[in-house]
């Protein structure tokens, strides 16, 4: 080999060798999907079909963005009616952990996101308005958006579980687009200006109505929360 050839063997080499040493570790494989808000309703206000309904719209919006091999539950809770007993909905979504769209975990299991010890509570969830995004990865209108959208419906105490007084508090189980109530939570934790209340992912306050139009004039549009229970 020539002296110039091997000269330039050594200097390849050595680039070589350099860029090994400088190049950016590969990124970790983004976690799959786990959780997201609807970024439609069903269309009858809080008639949702029921929990049945409501999981098959979360199983259909995943399946749209190439996540429906996953089992997806709405995160929802039911009250006890006709003797049937009441239903959690922290009871329904898994274990966690559960990321967005992007890759960004919202919590690590059901004690986290519900802050169910002190220092749980003092860590708070990831749920929020930069990262409660929809299926499609796109972030929803909250308080200073127009429309504001941020109430998502929950029909759940701050804890994830079922109430059992006697007033309606998920529009007759989600059957209903009339008569009733339906407890929403404010995905962007913000109160946008109401007195009182609390400023809760998923238990602020109750809606004015169940009918698209009375959803939409407390700040809603009927939608609600989707989790993977696999």
């Amino acid at each position: 080999m020539k002296p110039t050839t091997v000269a330039a063997g050594l200097l390849l080499m050595t680039a070589n060798a350099a860029h090994a040493q400088t190049a950016p570790a590969p990124e970790a494989p983004k976690p799959p999907l786990g959780f997201f808000v609807t970024s439609a309703g069903v269309g009858k206000g809080a008639d949702l079909g029921g929990l049945a309904g409501a999981d098959a719209h979360c199983q259909k919006l995943a399946s749209g963005v190439g996540a429906g091999n996953r089992t997806w539950r709405a995160y929802l809770s039911t009250q006890p009616e006709g003797g049937k007993p009441a239903i959690n909905a922290r009871d329904r979504i898994g274990k966690g952990p559960w990321a967005n769209a992007a890759g960004v975990f919202v919590a690590n299991d059901v004690a986290h996101l519900h802050g169910d010890t002190l220092e749980l509570a003092q860590l708070g969830n990831n749920v929020h308005k930069k990262t409660a995004y929809t299926e499609k990865g796109e972030q929803l209108k909250g308080v200073g958006d127009n429309p504001n959208e941020h109430d998502i419906i929950t029909g759940s105490k701050p804890d994830g579980t079922a109430y059992t007084d006697a007033a309606d508090h998920t529009c007759k189980n989600y059957t209903s687009s009339g008569d009733g109530t339906v407890r929403v939570g404010h995905f962007d934790r913000t109160n946008g200006g109401r007195n009182g209340g609390n400023v809760s992912w998923n238990s602020t306050h109750d809606s004015r109505g169940c009918s698209q139009e009375n959803l939409v004039s407390t700040g809603g549009a009927g939608y609600f929360y989707c989790f993977a229970a696999d």
